[in-house]
C-alpha cells in the first residue's frame, strides 16, 4: 500500500484512551508493544529499557518498563500510578493512560477514565473475567466512556485457542448485559509477541476482525458523536488596562475552555447566574481572531455589552440553558482513605465554580462483584454510591450522560485541599 503524501493524509483528530483490567493482565506490556511496533519510542528510551532488561537477566526488552516509571513499580512489576504516553501515527494523535490494576489503586483508575474516549479492558486468557475486570468495566461505563475494547491478552499461553476466546467473550457479554454496556469490540491478542497489536501476526488467523491499531485509527472522536450544547465556564477575566495602548484601555475578555458545543461571532449568549443576554463580539486565541470556537479549545470571548462577569460564571448559548440547582443527585466514587462523614462540610468544585456542601443522603452503595444496590450509612475508599448533596451556592449543571464537562464534579477536603471524591450528576 502506497503511503499518502503528508498534505493528503487524513486527520482523524485526537483520541484519548485508557488501558485497564486486573493485575498482571499485561496493560503496560500492551502499551509498550503498541509504541514499539509503531516505531514511536525514542532511541535513548529504548536503550535504557534494554539495559534494565539485561540487568534482570531477560533475553528480550521488557516493554512494560516504558510506562512503569516509579521505582516501586519496577521493583514489584506492577502499575501504581497512572502513566500517560503520547504518540502519533501521522493520521491521528493519541494520549494513552495506563491505569493500575490493584483494587487499592482504583481511585487512580477513576482519574484516568474521566477524560478517556475509549477503554481497552484487558483480560488474561488463562484467568478469564475477574472481579477487577468487572470493577473497571463498571467504572468505565459509569464515567461514560463511549467505546470499549475487550482485549483477551496472553493468547500465546493458551495455544491461541479460539474456544477459550469464545468462552471469555460469552462470560463478559453476560456481565455487560446487566449493566447495559454497548459498543463492545472483542479482540484476541498477545502483547508479548505482538499478535494483533500493530501487526496481525500469523497465529490468530481464525480471528477476522480488525487489529488494535486499526480499531484505534477508525473509532469516532467523542465530540462528533452527537450535537452538544455550548458550555463555557469562565476561568479568568482579562483586563490589561494599558493606558499606553488605546486598543487595550477598555479591553475586557473572558478566558476559559469550551467544555462542549461550538460558538460563532454574532451568536446570542446568556451569562449565568445573572441571566443577562448579549452577543459575541469576537473570539480570540493569542490575539488572533477566530470565526468560531469548538469543544476543548481555550479561547477569550469578547462580548458586545458590558456585563458583570467573574470566575465561576458560565456563558451559554441563549435557549440552551443548563439546570440551575442547589442540590445534586449523583453517582460518587469515594477516593479518600478517611470515610465520608455525613456531619462534615465539604467543598464541591464544578467546572470553575466552588460551593460549600453537605451530604443530604446516601441512597445506596454498589457491590462491584454482584452489582447489587446495598443500603449503607458511610463510604470508604473505592466505594461507588448514589448520593445527594446540598449546596450553599447553585451550580449550572447538565446530566453527565449529556455532557462530561458540566456533568462532573470533585469533592475537596477544605482542611487539606485534597481531592477526596469524584461525582457524575444524574
Amino acid at each position: 500500500m502506497q503511503a499518502l503524501p503528508l498534505e493528503d493524509a487524513p486527520d482523524n483528530g485526537l483520541l484519548r484512551f485508557l488501558t485497564c483490567g486486573s493485575v498482571d493482565d499485561g496493560k503496560s506490556t500492551l502499551i509498550g508493544r503498541l509504541l514499539y511496533d509503531s516505531k514511536t519510542i525514542l532511541a535513548d528510551t529504548l536503550h535504557a529499557m534494554q539495559r534494565t532488561s539485561e540487568k534482570r537477566g531477560l533475553d528480550v526488552v521488557d516493554l512494560s518498563l516504558l510506562t512503569d516509571g516509579l521505582q516501586a513499580e519496577r521493583e514489584q512489576g506492577i502499575t501504581i500510578d497512572v502513566a500517560y504516553r503520547y504518540f502519533t501515527t501521522g493520521t491521528r494523535k493519541y494520549i494513552i493512560a495506563d491505569a493500575p490494576g490493584h483494587e487499592q489503586y482504583t481511585r487512580n483508575m477513576v482519574t484516568a477514565a474521566s477524560t478517556a474516549d475509549l477503554a481497552i479492558i484487558l483480560i488474561d486468557a488463562r484467568r478469564g473475567v475477574l472481579a477487577q475486570t468487572r470493577r473497571h468495566s463498571y467504572i468505565a461505563h459509569l464515567l461514560g466512556i463511549p467505546q470499549v475494547v475487550v482485549a483477551v491478552n496472553k493468547m500465546d499461553l493458551v495455544d491461541y485457542s479460539p474456544e477459550i476466546f469464545a468462552r471469555i467473550k460469552a462470560d463478559y457479554l453476560a456481565f455487560a448485559g446487566k449493566l447495559g454496556i454497548a459498543n463492545i469490540r472483542f479482540m484476541p491478542m498477545s502483547a508479548l509477541h505482538g499478535d494483533m497489536i500493530v501487526e496481525r501476526g500469523t497465529r490468530l488467523d481464525w480471528y477476522t476482525g480488525p487489529s488494535l491499531i486499526e480499531t484505534l485509527e477508525t473509532v469516532p472522536a467523542v465530540h462528533s458523536a452527537h450535537a452538544e450544547k455550548f458550555r463555557f465556564p469562565v476561568q479568568y477575566v482579562c483586563r490589561p488596562q494599558d493606558s499606553a495602548n488605546p486598543e487595550l484601555h477598555d479591553y475586557r475578555g473572558f478566558m476559559g475552555r469550551v467544555e462542549s458545543g461550538e460558538l460563532a461571532i454574532g451568536d446570542a449568549v446568556t451569562v449565568l447566574p445573572s441571566g443577562l443576554e448579549t452577543r459575541v463580539k469576537d473570539i480570540q486565541v493569542l490575539a488572533e481572531s477566530l470565526p468560531c470556537a469548538t469543544a476543548e479549545q481555550s479561547v477569550t470571548l469578547l462580548l458586545e455589552d458590558e456585563i458583570d462577569i467573574s470566575r465561576g460564571d458560565m456563558i451559554v448559548k441563549s435557549g440552551e440553558l443548563p439546570t440551575l440547582s442547589k442540590q445534586i443527585d449523583a453517582m460518587l466514587c469515594w477516593l479518600a482513605e478517611a470515610a465520608l462523614d455525613p456531619r462534615r462540610k465539604y467543598l464541591i468544585r464544578h467546572t470553575t465554580r466552588d460551593s460549600k456542601a453537605m451530604l443530604a443522603g446516601i441512597d445506596y452503595r454498589i457491590d462491584i462483584n454482584t452489582m447489587e444496590q446495598q443500603a449503607c450509612e458511610r463510604l470508604v475508599m473505592n466505594d461507588i454510591a448514589r448520593v445527594r448533596f446540598k449546596l450553599a451556592q447553585p451550580i449550572f449543571a447538565d446530566p453527565y450522560a449529556e455532557s462530561r464537562g458540566t456533568g462532573a464534579f470533585i469533592v475537596i477536603d477544605e482542611s487539606s485541599n485534597n481531592t477526596i471524591g469524584a461525582g457524575m450528576i444524574l
